[in-house]
């Protein structure tokens, strides 16, 4: 079973499928992701630099000065490199052609979103993508994982759809449009699965639905 932080139950998946992907991604690398051969996906996601330009720059605080806040915003989805190269420059434009009760709206979303009630700042930052044909899961959640990412989830279409289905995690129906509901789920899930395996093969949210996905490759070469 997977439950919430309140003990709800969220979905089930399957135990041995996690022990039999830990197990045989271990013998290719023992080390986990401190490993020297996985050295090259570290730093091409470069996650430590970007989370900490994320937590400085999106301090509470800041929040004061919102046309840098969303600079700043801006930054991290076009530096981030699991942002499709496609999406990077849409979101960059959208964002700074928004009118000005736009953007601090958009802005007071992400505040809510990192430091308040984050049901409704993921809503409202969703609102403002949505309006802007831009309703993606990257775009919605590269800013809280970047600035979490040991808790939040970055949520990449393809890699949970595999996911869902290799673990067999009962309760997710993944949809294109991004959803509240949905996203607590899976990082729900997520959260629960780390828990089951050695903390080498979660450095952070990424890395760990990273060996989930490699796994596979593992298991059939």
């Amino acid at each position: 079973m997977v439950e919430s932080g309140d003990g709800q139950v969220m979905t089930r998946m399957n135990p041995e499928k996690l022990a039999e992907a830990e197990a045989l991604f271990r013998l290719r690398y023992p080390e986990g992701f401190a490993s020297e051969e996985l050295q090259h996906v570290r730093r091409k996601h470069n996650v430590e630099r970007l989370s900490a330009f994320a937590q400085t720059a999106l301090a509470e605080a800041n929040f004061g000065r919102r046309g840098k806040v969303l600079d700043d915003i801006v930054k991290i989805v076009t530096r981030s490199s699991m942002v499709s190269l496609f999406e990077k420059p849409k979101f960059r434009d959208y964002v700074n052609g928004l009118a000005r009760g736009d953007r601090e709206y958009l802005a007071s979303g992400y505040r809510q979103l990192l430091h308040g009630d984050q049901q409704r700042g993921f809503e409202q930052v969703l609102d403002v993508l949505d309006a802007g044909q831009l309703a993606k899961w990257s775009l919605t959640t590269i800013v809280m994982y970047q600035y979490r990412p040991q808790v939040d989830v970055f949520v990449k279409p393809t890699t949970t759809k595999n996911v869902i289905r290799q673990f067999e995690l009962e309760g997710l129906v993944y949809r294109p449009r991004p959803s509240w509901d949905f996203y607590v789920g899976y990082r729900a899930a997520i959260d629960a699965m780390k828990a089951r395996v050695s903390p080498s093969l979660a450095p952070n949210n990424a890395a760990f639905t990273g060996f989930l996905m490699m796994s596979t490759a593992v298991r059939d070469g």
